[in-house]
């Protein structure tokens, strides 16, 4: 049976990250980084694509489990007619090279365990060739090789294109199993020693986690959504993939499955702003660079999205061998959506940018130049139709959000050059700008008749992203014609109190069949256009509702189906968590600190 998306958890190394069901099995891990190929792949087909088990013999699902402290290292307890034991799960930071422990510890009386490992790389199409060396054992298969040991050591055996063993253990003992990634060209690495590492990974994230600002009536909530955060940056470069996953479904046995082992760049002022207030200046830092990087040359080819590195080729691919998560197919790598032209990304560019200035983030030399630069663009193309925030794939349109985010590149420009006169630049030239688009919008996208905003041009539809008009200042809180797209968005989009991104039967507008679900980080900003419109009372418990659909580990996915009451899309889902962790700051109000 398919485990559903919110039964499993999070490991991971800020490279790379797995997920954990509740049935002890590892059914999704991408070596060496996020967006490599998996060598667990059961998460979107079956065992046969790859996965780890480790628990008690006969045991379907653990009785409990849980975060050690704040951390990303995760604890599952099972309880059997014999006795009691902990899977401990983690991946330390690396040196060199990527590790998976799993240490396991009787607790009470004597269980005996079982453990399979069956791994398939290039996304369950390739068995490896397994052999022993040196009292382990190692699977390679072209450029990847994948040692297994355990302390101590315990029997292992092959049995259908597996690793399997059988072992007891008893309260106060431990056996400790570290899976071992690297090029198989290349000679194994050192050794790690499971146990010390548990120590230094459980340090690490306790001093990562008290350097958290907020000190308000969410704070756990809120610090398991940054430590998810933090899990789903790349270390090397401080990029942050959108989710670890690729084709988690938004509708059970639909086509609605995408890749998200990329870096948005409509995710960037939101997520800076989240870190800066919860008092992570550093990462903040690292973002606003690797958005500096990623950019960087002619701002025609300006993305909406780069991989980890900042790299620019993410070719779409279906992988026709994998069934998909509950049969929904295709599976995809790679993401079209790259080629997409979407004006509101020189928004978020512009945007993020001011935010680092305004935060005392020290500028880069040549970050104003290249914002001229992007600017200069967006003046010549700013009233052309464009794929919008939410990457339709059906014909380009003027959409509202996009227009009213290309007036946001003009306003941060204005505002930059008003703040620091030595710039160079043309502050009366970007105020006209910015006077055309907002005179445009508030004339062509804007519905006197039902006293809302739609989505686009001469459209009748609603769509939850102008609910950011008041957040980014295209309009203060108290107009009316905010207050009413406020009233018509949350009539129209809301689906058992919880909001879609547009209407359902917009598949002209999108260019897909089928329906999704409500789509969390829409939520979250309804939550904050109630707050900012004076209904904070409302917005506080919209925002509580939505803090309990986090999984028991505190995970959110991309969606949420209220009818069903499971977890869909991507998983977990940074813009989700950016958006639990920005709402939940607005509420604290002057309990925050920061």
């Amino acid at each position: 049976m398919t485990r559903r998306i919110d039964d499993y958890a999070l490991i991971g190394d800020l490279q790379t990250a797995a997920l954990v069901g509740r049935d002890g099995s590892i059914d999704w891990l991408c070596l060496p980084r996020f967006d490599s190929s998996a060598c667990f792949a059961a998460l979107l087909g079956d065992e046969d694509d790859g996965h780890w088990r480790i628990a008690p013999q006969g045991a379907t699902t653990c009785a409990s489990r849980r975060y050690l402290d704040d951390s990303l290292v995760l604890e599952t307890l099972w309880e059997t007619r014999t006795g009691t034991v902990k899977v401990t799960d983690f991946m330390p930071q690396r040196d060199r090279a990527p590790d998976v422990v799993r240490i396991v510890e009787g607790v009470r009386g004597r269980v005996e365990m079982s453990a399979v490992l069956r791994l398939r790389f290039d996304y369950g199409s390739i068995v490896p060739w397994v052999r022993r060396s040196e009292g382990h054992r190692v699977a390679v298969a072209g450029p990847d090789a994948v040692w297994l040991r355990s302390e101590p050591q315990v029997k292992t055996w092959g049995q259908q294109y597996a690793t399997c063993s059988s072992f007891t253990v008893t309260a106060g003992e431990q056996v400790a199993f570290v899976l071992t990634w690297h090029p198989s060209h290349e000679r194994r690495p050192a050794l790690v020693d499971p146990f010390e590492s548990l120590e230094h990974s459980l340090a690490d994230w306790r001093e990562w986690a008290g350097r958290c600002a907020y000190r308000g009536p969410y704070r756990d909530t809120v610090v398991r959504s940054l430590i998810t955060l933090k899990a789903l940056t790349y270390a090397p470069t401080g990029g942050i993939v959108a989710a670890p996953t690729t084709s988690l479904p938004e509708e059970i046995g639909g086509v609605r499955n995408w890749d998200y082992r990329a870096c948005w760049l409509r995710d960037s002022s939101l997520t800076l702003g989240a870190l800066l207030a919860a008092g992570y200046a550093d990462e903040a830092a690292a973002w606003r660079d690797w958005l500096l990087r990623a950019v960087a040359g002619d701002p025609a080819d300006l993305q909406i999205m780069y991989g980890p590195a900042g790299e620019r080729r993410l070719p779409e691919t279906a992988l026709p061998w994998l069934r998909g998560y509950a049969d929904s197919a295709p599976v995809r790598i790679g993401n079209a959506a790259v080629e997409q032209f979407q004006l509101d990304v020189y928004g978020e560019v512009m945007d993020t940018l001011h935010l680092a200035r305004e935060a005392g983030i020290p500028a880069e030399r040549h970050a104003w130049n290249l914002q001229l630069s992007l600017l200069g663009f967006l003046e010549s193309h700013w009233r052309e139709p464009d794929e919008g925030l939410w990457e339709v794939r059906g014909p380009r349109r003027h959409f509202t959000h996009s227009k009213v985010m290309a007036w946001v590149a003009a306003d941060r420009a204005v505002r930059t050059l008003e703040a620091d006169p030595s710039l160079p630049g043309e502050p009366g030239r970007w105020r006209a700008l910015r006077d055309e688009i907002h005179a445009e919008v508030c004339d062509r996208a804007y519905d006197p008749g039902r006293n809302t905003f739609t989505q686009s041009y001469g459209s009748a539809e609603l769509d939850a992203a102008t609910l950011l008009i008041p957040r980014v200042g295209f309009l203060p809180p108290d107009d009316p014609r905010v207050i009413g797209t406020v009233d018509a968005v949350r009539a129209g989009l809301t689906h058992r109190g919880l909001l879609r991104r547009y209407s359902p039967d917009s598949g002209a507008v999108d260019g897909l069949p089928g329906r999704e679900g409500a789509f969390l980080v829409c939520s979250f900003w309804l939550a904050d256009a109630l707050r900012m419109t004076g209904r904070p009372a409302e917005a506080r418990e919209l925002f509580e509702r939505l803090a309990a659909l986090t999984n028991d580990v505190g995970l959110l996915a991309e969606e949420y189906d209220p009818v069903a009451r499971r977890q869909l899309g991507n998983f977990p889902q940074a813009f989700s968590h950016v958006g639990l962790v920005g709402t939940a700051l607005a509420l604290g109000g002057d309990e925050t600190a920061g």
